[in-house]
């Protein structure tokens, strides 16, 4: 049966719907300051993130985190060394 949805291969939690983006800003606000990455290293990670073939619904398929949750880490890894 399908159901007409449509999922992005290529998406964000904060391009998803206002309940997503609001769970995710509670989760990064949550970080210490001095353990996130700084707002450009965030953003250039999450450029990386959007092109990689193994992002789906704004899941890493490589580890099965969130690509927004892992890229925030100061000290977080790509699993797939590309970051």
């Amino acid at each position: 049966m399908t159901t007409g949805k449509r999922f992005c291969r290529r998406c964000l939690l904060r391009d998803l719907s206002e309940a997503d983006q609001a769970e995710l800003k509670k989760y990064l606000l949550r970080i210490k300051p001095e353990d996130r990455a700084s707002g450009a290293e965030y953003e250039r990670r999450l450029s990386i993130c959007r092109k990689c073939e193994y992002l789906l619904e704004a899941t890493c398929m490589k580890c099965g985190c969130y690509a927004e949750f892992r890229s925030y880490g100061r000290h977080a890894r790509c699993p797939d060394r590309r970051w």
